[in-house]
Order: C-alpha cells, then structure tokens, then sequence
C-alpha cells in the first residue's frame, strides 16, 4: 500500500491502489475533454519540478498536470541553478523544503536519488526517473495505454526490446505487471544489456514470474501481446565506442509488424532515435504517441492519489531503516552514494542464505 506521500516506485502500489489510480485518470481526461480548462484540487499548493537531466514529455506533462488541477510549479533545471555550483541534493532538497514546497518532482542521473530527497524533506517527492533504477510514472502511463488496448492485464505476453540493463522504465514496468495473473516476459536485448540483477531477483527468481530471454525480435513478434521497444541509451554509456556498436541492434519496421498478431499494441517511452521506423506511426497498433498523452491524466490522477494520502496522514510516515548494514560498499558508479558529500553507504539483506546484500539506494549488489 502507498502509506507516504511519495512516489519512488511501484513495489507498494496495490494492484487495487493502481486500478483506482486509473480510474482516476480516465475521470480526468473525461472533464479535460469537456474543454474544463483548470480544476481546483490544488489550489494553495506549490510544485517544484526539479530535474538534473533533459526531459520533454515528462517535464511538460508534471508541469501541465499540477497548472490543469491549480497548483503554482516552479521550474529547476540544475544546469542553471546551484547545482551546477557543487550544491549536493540534501543541501538543495533542505532549501526546498524550507521554503514549503509541497510536492518536489524529481528526475535524476544517479540511482537512489529521489530516495535520498524522500528521507531529506516534509514535502512530498515523486521519482520521475532516477538514472537506470525506476521511472514509476512513466509505467503509470503505459499501464493506462496497455488497459485501453486490452482491456486487462492478465494473461498478456509483454515484450521488452532493446536496453534492458539501464532503462528505468523497463525495470517499473516488470515490476508493476508482475502482480497480474497470467503474465508473461519476453526479454529481447544485446547480451550486454540484459535485464538487471535486482529486477531478474526481485521479480523473476523471488516471485516465479515466467519469462524468457531471446536475441531476435522476429523470433518473438508472433506471441506478443505488446511490444515494448526502447531506445540504446546514449548518456549511460561511459564507451561512446560501445554506444555506437549496440545502437542499433534492433529496429521495428513494416516488415516485422507483418508478423505479429493484429491487436499487438507497440509502446514506447519515447524519445525514440530510430528504433521504431516512422513508416509504423500509421499502424493502428502503434499507441506510443496515446501513451505520452496518457502520462499527463496519470500524472494528474496520481498527484491527487498522494493529496489525499498526505490529507489522511498529515505527519509523512518515516521510510524503514530497520535492519540496515553498515560495512558494506556499494560499486556502482551511478548511485548517488558516490556524488552526496559524507553521504553513510547503507545495506539491506534480501537473502540471508544466499548472503545478498543491497544498497538501499540503488537496488546493486554489494
């Protein structure tokens, strides 16, 4: 269950706390396309936008979301502000706070960082993507395209294409469909960028979801019930020599639409390079521009999810840090462990047995 009013990933989010999510959302398109220009949910309230890296989609969809529903936004990009000075996120998120935002919207380059500001701030944070960790948002958006195409989300076989290992919104989505009867996971990735090893433990091995990794995506098409491409991802490559070899190991083209089932449904969280041809934008199948549409309805339906868990509990609960080790170090060089002044590295057991411990930020292993 959500008990905070954050939102830094899926894992507590109920399968009957996201149906109403949706719900929520198809109500608010509905007055939206009633041509209602503003509602008053958030009058009063202020949301800082503050985002590390480059957005389109997102960014705009927040900061339409929180104005459509009242709300005052603020707008930060950290290349004009005093991060760009060597401010740290604490410092930045203690500010913030002081100044009484009431929601702080945040994308970041380094794993854990939104995790870090949830533990820093009163006000509310949602993750709007935290380097190659999560975007929960952005699966909220597609969970509501995938529901207007197959009207459930059981006994889907749901593809993944391209990069697995750092795409934020691939690990959300596993996450977030693992808790549906019936579902299955067709993994299709370079060898170098398979899915991660806490997804392929948090969901895979941990809770038995079926799934199977394949190299060729014409091989796939014919099964699928949707088709999840996602582009090779520039800024995480440290190798611009390994970016230029894997980036285009796969391309969904007319001729491989030819193959699959004729209510497939194509999503993509967009920008897309040139994974997906423009010639397939015609297709009715192709619901990846529908889908950055639907991002701001669930944005706006999920902000007005955690108003009114902040309205139930007014005191925001304290995240659990029961449990956690010291003596550890954690080795991604993308955690926010490795950027945050004195910043304690801190360490949960997920298997006692098999000695597994993780960073609590970013999800690696020690």
């Amino acid at each position: 269950m959500i008990k905070r009013k954050d939102l830094l990933g899926l894992v507590d989010a109920s399968a009957e706390e996201i149906c109403e999510i949706l719900d929520t959302a198809a109500n608010m398109k509905r007055l939206l396309r009633q041509g209602i220009k503003k509602l008053p949910h958030l009058e009063g309230c202020t949301a800082t936008i503050l985002f590390y890296e480059n957005s389109t989609r997102t960014r705009t969809s927040f900061e339409l979301a929180a104005k459509y529903m009242g709300a005052t936004t603020i707008n930060i990009a950290a290349s004009s502000s005093s991060v760009a000075k060597g401010e740290t996120l604490i410092d930045t998120g203690k500010t913030l706070d002081a100044m009484k935002n009431d929601f702080i919207i945040i994308r970041h380059p380094m794993g854990g960082a939104p995790y870090l500001l949830a533990r820093t701030v009163k006000a509310g944070v949602i993750n709007a993507g935290d380097g190659g960790h999560y975007h929960p948002t952005q699966t909220l958006a597609d969970l509501m395209t995938i529901h207007r195409h197959k009207s459930s989300f059981e006994n889907l076989t749901v593809a993944l294409c391209g990069d697995l290992k750092y795409g934020r919104t691939v690990h959300s989505l596993i996450e977030a469909m693992s808790r549906y009867k019936g579902i299955q996971f067709v993994l299709i990735s370079p060898e170098e960028l398979k899915i991660p090893g806490f997804i392929r433990y948090n969901v895979f091995e941990n809770q038995g979801i079926p799934y199977t990794e394949v190299s060729s995506l014409e091989e796939a098409m014919p099964k699928l019930d949707v088709l999840y491409m996602t582009r090779i991802q520039r800024e995480r490559f440290d190798d611009p020599w390994e970016y230029e070899r894997l980036k285009d190991s796969y391309v969904l083209d007319t001729e491989k639409m030819k193959l699959a089932k004729g209510k497939m449904c194509v999503l993509h969280p967009l920008p897309r390079v040139n994974e997906i041809s423009v010639k397939v934008d015609d297709d009715p199948r192709a619901a990846y521009f529908r889908q950055a549409l639907n991002g701001k309805y669930m944005r706006m339906a999920l902000i007005l999810k955690l108003l009114d868990e902040a309205a139930r509990n007014p005191a925001k609960e304290a995240i659990d840090t029961t449990g956690l080790e010291y003596d550890r170090v954690c080795r991604n060089p993308k955690c926010i462990t490795q950027t945050e002044q004195e910043l304690p590295q801190l360490f949960r057991c997920t298997d006692k047995a098999a000695d597994i411990h993780r960073c609590i930020y970013c999800e690696q292993r020690a």
